[in-house]
């Protein structure tokens, strides 16, 4: 099934990386790409040490898109494709039970990677592969093929009180 976890709250990859922990514990092999995203993360220090787990490389800092020139946008739009095709082309060679694409929602939305490569993907990806795509706002192409769609939304977060993100608990 395909799985979307969207929405303005915090939770989306704390959740999807919890299924892939759960997927993996039960000999499901399990391939995660995140979007968008420096690799100075929590979980992936976690993630890379469990066995089953493909955890795809991403870059040590990241910008903002908006804080990105034209060259930048250009050579990270050609990356993060890159790296949707290689997490794509990882499920299906290695019979992968879940994949994880995290952040892909926003890497859609902002140009990075383009909707029709992901939907393409959706429709011929193999029957017993569950795809989990989180981010927010998604695209109403995906949300169409979605068996799942679960939204996070926030009521009340530190940070709108000037509170910075802390280290283990949001990154």
């Amino acid at each position: 099934m395909i799985q979307i976890y969207c929405g303005d709250g915090k939770g989306k990859t704390t959740a999807a990386i919890g299924l892939a922990v759960r997927a993996a514990g039960r000999g499901n092999p399990v391939v995660i790409a995140q979007f968008l995203k420096s690799a100075d993360s929590g979980e992936r220090l976690i993630l890379g040490k469990l066995s089953g787990v493909t955890l795809l490389e991403i870059p040590d800092e990241m910008k903002f898109v908006f804080a990105m020139n034209e060259e930048e946008k250009r050579a990270e739009r050609e990356r993060q494709t890159a790296l949707f095709e290689k997490a794509a082309a990882l499920s299906e060679l290695n019979g992968a039970g879940v994949l994880v694409l995290d952040e892909l929602c926003s890497a859609v939305s902002t140009g990075m990677v383009p909707l029709e490569l992901v939907t393409a993907f959706l429709d011929r990806r193999p029957a017993e592969l569950e795809v989990v795509i989180t981010g927010r706002d998604p695209a109403a192409e995906l949300e169409r093929r979605a068996d799942y769609i679960t939204e996070m939304k926030k009521h009340r977060h530190p940070f709108d009180q000037g509170q910075a993100a802390r280290k283990g608990i949001e990154w």
